[in-house]
């Protein structure tokens, strides 16, 4: 695992400290079980009662034991770093329906209602989609930034396509193919974007200002109206109709910022809290 970050949460679980690790590679978290298991059941020994319940899912044959894997993260005791038992955000939640606990039925309850609204949304998509906008209008997003968002996702999905059809079928070809867009016309690519803007799981384009939301869309509508065109094949042919595609956005950011003296890329973001790395925490205290 290589750039992550050390942090404890305080805002789950009744403030109880949930020690984690930020994974930059795969863009996931990953949490201390023990920790877990003592805020939500409270047992006099937690990693007694963990490796009980560890021994009874491997017997059941659960697939969560097989999830369950070591990182080093620092022991609020003595301060030092020890292997501990962790799992990502999906095997935590499949944890806490296995805790028979008070504390764990709050949130059984969400998920079966998540579960629910999915299985409402299947008959009824504008259920989604009312969901969606107002989630954006709920975190102050203006209606034409929404407006925009949308109609960007409709034509990623329009880029996609054309991708597949020019034999582009693997996740790691078209995050390579988004980036050689992005680094074309901001000079950075996603994950650098992201850091940038000081994300980690965050959608990078729901922390763009409108120029930076503008700027996408346009790089990816013109790849995809060029391959559309010429309908190039392969990984090495994509990547040069993305790299001009790319180009188009690249002429259009320098044509605004000679315009409006102004960046057209920021650093700004929608979050209402910021991440400390275990460091930056420890030199606080």
């Amino acid at each position: 695992m290589n750039n992550n970050k050390l942090e404890t949460l305080t805002n789950l679980f009744e403030n109880n400290e949930i020690r984690s690790i930020w994974d930059s590679e795969k863009e996931e978290y990953y949490f201390s079980v023990v920790d877990v298991i003592n805020a939500l059941a409270n047992p006099k020994e937690p990693r007694k009662y963990w490796n009980d319940l560890k021994k009874k899912l491997t017997n059941e044959g659960s697939e969560l034991s097989e999830k369950i894997g070591q990182l080093k993260l620092r022991s609020n005791k003595d301060g030092k770093m020890y292997k501990t038992d962790t799992l990502d955000t999906a095997g935590i939640f499949r944890l806490i329906e296995s805790v028979p606990s008070p504390k764990a039925e709050p949130f059984k309850v969400w998920l079966s209602n998540l579960g629910k609204e999915r299985i409402d949304e299947v008959f009824d998509p504008e259920i989604a989609a009312n969901r969606v906008v107002n989630y954006y209008r709920a975190k102050g997003y203006s209606d034409e930034w929404i407006k925009q968002r949308l109609i960007g996702i409709v034509d990623r999905f329009k880029l996609t396509d054309i991708w597949k059809d020019g034999g582009i079928d693997k996740p790691i070809e078209y995050a390579l193919l988004t980036n050689e867009i992005y680094k074309t016309w901001s000079d950075m690519k996603a994950n650098e974007y992201k850091a940038f803007k000081g994300l980690r799981k965050e959608s990078l384009r729901d922390n763009m200002t409108d120029i930076e939301l503008a700027l996408t869309n346009l790089g990816e509508l013109t790849t995809r109206d060029i391959a559309e065109n010429e309908h190039p094949k392969g990984l090495k042919e994509n990547m040069k109709v993305a790299k001009r595609g790319g180009k188009v956005a690249k002429d259009a950011r320098d044509s605004y910022e000679k315009a409006t003296k102004k960046s057209a890329i920021s650093n700004t973001n929608m979050l209402n809290y910021k991440y400390l790395n275990d460091k930056e925490k420890l030199n606080n205290k």
